[in-house]
């Protein structure tokens, strides 16, 4: 079920081109499906994301009244709310947290520098349905933005039959101010674009399909957006002392989102290896999704066996990825190695779906190798730096001249003229 390849072999090579490949099997077919949808959208607004809403979804966009946020309320599961309320907690909490700070210092020239820490005024988030309901993606989209001081939070999430209460109880918990039903594509224009009953955002953030992510690259620029997210992955860093039967759980806790996920193990220890693959065998058979889990195993799965904690950490900084589990004695000796992860768990008692539900950090993160240059959401995805710059007389003369003669270096003459009118 999940092949044993040696570090840095040929094996391996194929396995990681697999992977990075994922998201781009379908992408010239995806970007040209995207394109077309949005042309029309750009050319006949919301006459054309209505058509596409009934074409995908068999329902006009609508927005979700106040009372059926309070009724799903209301009707939730009281412990399931008390789950949300108490998992909204920590993400708030760990959200402040992040919150940065502008601040103000005095230059080489005597000039006064700095910046200013400004929030969106509006964020949109994208909550995806489809065979599952994602209450906990709500949270980590939501938490952050109002964290950042966002004054209006809204969402749009797939219509009709996958709308689920679940995901409206959890956008009453997380504070939204409206929510909308529409799915995918549409979703994200209007949005971005401010279409119809829905207004203008100025960040869009939140997982989707391949179409989600291809219309907010396409539409980046109209908004900013958190990231361009792929196909969900993880990878365990395991010495001797992991236990098989947890590191096989964990695996398969991403194998099952989809057939496109990645679930890798690196380890030093081979005898681990074989006993990982004999538990995913065992564990695999009883799990709801083992179709969805086997598909992913069998094209992005493997056990990887490396020779040393070095050469481990050199495919894990390859990899980037999105969850990074390291199950080793001290392991946090192992953290000063890591430099591509979206996000990482620290020893036996701490898995991704710790993560995923609970701790605080949000689980939206770069996926595909994004961690190179992508971070988890956060309010920082919702903030903005405003640079500063105040000059006194005495300190500005002094380079004017400076100034005329680097603007007429490119030719121009009405920013040198603009430094020196000033006497």
């Amino acid at each position: 079920m999940l092949p044993i390849v040696k570090a840095n072999s040929a094996e391996m090579e194929t396995l990681f081109a697999a992977i990075g490949q994922r998201a781009r099997q379908d992408a010239a077919e995806v970007r040209a499906e995207v394109r077309t949808h949005l042309d029309g959208i750009f050319g006949r607004g919301v006459e054309a994301v209505n058509e596409l809403s009934l074409e995908r979804d068999g329902a006009l966009p609508r927005e979700i009244p106040r009372a059926e946020l309070d009724a799903a309320l209301s009707e939730s599961d009281p412990v399931l709310l008390e789950n949300l309320r108490r998992a909204a907690r920590n993400i708030e909490d760990y959200q402040t947290k992040l919150l940065p700070q502008g601040g103000q210092w005095t230059n080489p020239d005597g000039g006064t520098v700095g910046f200013a820490i400004r929030p969106a005024e509006r964020a949109g988030l994208y909550i995806p349905g489809g065979t599952s309901a994602y209450p906990s993606t709500v949270l980590m989209t939501a938490i952050p933005a109002r964290a950042a001081g966002v004054k209006e939070v809204i969402l749009c999430t797939p219509p009709g039959g996958q709308l689920k209460p679940e995901v409206l109880a959890a956008a009453a918990v997380a504070g939204v101010g409206r929510v909308f039903s529409l799915n995918g594509v549409a979703a994200v224009a209007s949005m971005a674009l401010g279409l119809g009953m829905i207004p203008r955002c100025d960040v869009v953030a939140g997982p989707g399909n391949a179409f989600v992510t291809e219309a907010k690259r396409q539409l980046f620029g109209f908004c900013g957006i958190d990231s361009t997210a792929g196909p969900s992955d993880i990878l365990v860093l395991a010495d001797g002392s992991a236990n098989p039967v947890w590191v096989a759980a964990d695996l398969l806790s991403q194998a099952e989102h989809g057939a496109r996920s990645g679930a890798v193990l690196v380890t030093t220890g081979e005898a681990l290896a074989q006993a990982v693959c004999a538990e995913i065998t065992r564990q695999i058979a009883a799990l709801p999704r083992r179709a969805e889990a086997e598909a992913a195993l069998r094209s992005y799965g493997a056990a990887v066996v490396a020779s040393s904690k070095e050469e481990a950490l050199a495919v894990v900084n390859r990899v980037a990825p999105e969850h990074l589990e390291i199950l080793a004695e001290n392991p946090e000796r192992w953290l000063d190695g890591v430099q591509n992860a979206g996000a990482v768990f620290l020893g036996r008692y701490s898995p991704e779906a710790l993560g995923d539900y609970w701790a605080g950090p949000s689980h939206v993160l770069p996926t595909e190798g994004g961690s190179r240059y992508f971070s988890a959401v956060s309010v920082e995805t919702f903030l903005k730096r405003v640079s500063v710059i105040q000059y006194s007389k005495d300190a500005f003369l002094p380079v004017k001249e400076s100034i005329a003669r680097l603007a007429r270096a490119e030719g121009l003459e009405g920013h040198a003229r603009s430094a020196e009118v000033r006497e």
